[in-house]
């Protein structure tokens, strides 16, 4: 049991849950920092390495045959824990990367982050699995490229001139995507509710 806790796919969902506290520092030094565009890149950097773990820790765990209960609870928990902490950080930036109507598109993220979990959890209690739809896949993806882009914000917009504004058009297309997966799983997970 011990083993299988700590395999490389496991010990890679560590790391980006470890990811989370160290982002938050970034944001810490900006406002400190003579540089905030290096706090700014650093942040982007850790958050780019978390999402790659992401896709790494699920891929090594089938091929390697080293899935295990740890790595499917803590998996899911690591991405809600990345995406949350980087939305909220953004929208409380004082450089106000998310502001405005866009925070509308960042709290639908983080309901439906919510309320899924929420149903994942009830459902686990009546034996029902609720599998992951490649469409919620792909979600996760377009929000992680919406972040890295809003992660690099002012800094990035001093190279490419539109990065902030890239950033905020896939925030928008990730949350309407996420409005449409969260539908689904609650259509899919409501009628084991309403039978039950």
């Amino acid at each position: 049991m011990a083993s299988k806790a700590y395999n490389i796919p496991n010990l890679l969902t560590y790391g980006r849950i470890l990811a989370v506290p160290l982002i938050v520092v970034c944001f810490y030094l900006e406002g400190r920092l003579e540089s905030s565009d290096f706090a700014r890149w650093l942040a982007l950097f850790l958050f780019v390495l978390a999402s790659v773990t992401d896709y790494l820790d699920g891929y090594l765990a089938r091929i390697w045959k080293q899935t295990s209960n740890i790595g499917r609870m803590l998996d899911p928990i690591a991405d809600k824990l990345l995406v949350s902490t980087c939305l909220m950080l953004l929208a409380a930036d004082p450089v106000e990367t998310i502001h405005g109507w866009s925070l509308w598109a960042a709290i639908v993220i983080l309901c439906r982050e919510i309320l899924v979990s929420g149903l994942r959890e009830y459902l686990a209690e009546l034996k029902v699995s609720l599998p992951v739809t490649r469409l919620a896949k792909w979600k996760t993806t377009i929000q992680m490229v919406a972040i890295a882009f809003l992660l690099a914000g002012p800094a990035g917009d001093k190279i490419f001139p539109y990065t902030t504004h890239v950033g905020i058009t896939l925030l928008w297309v990730s949350a309407i995507v996420t409005l449409y997966t969260g539908y689904d799983y609650f259509r899919a997970g409501l009628k084991h509710v309403v039978d039950e």
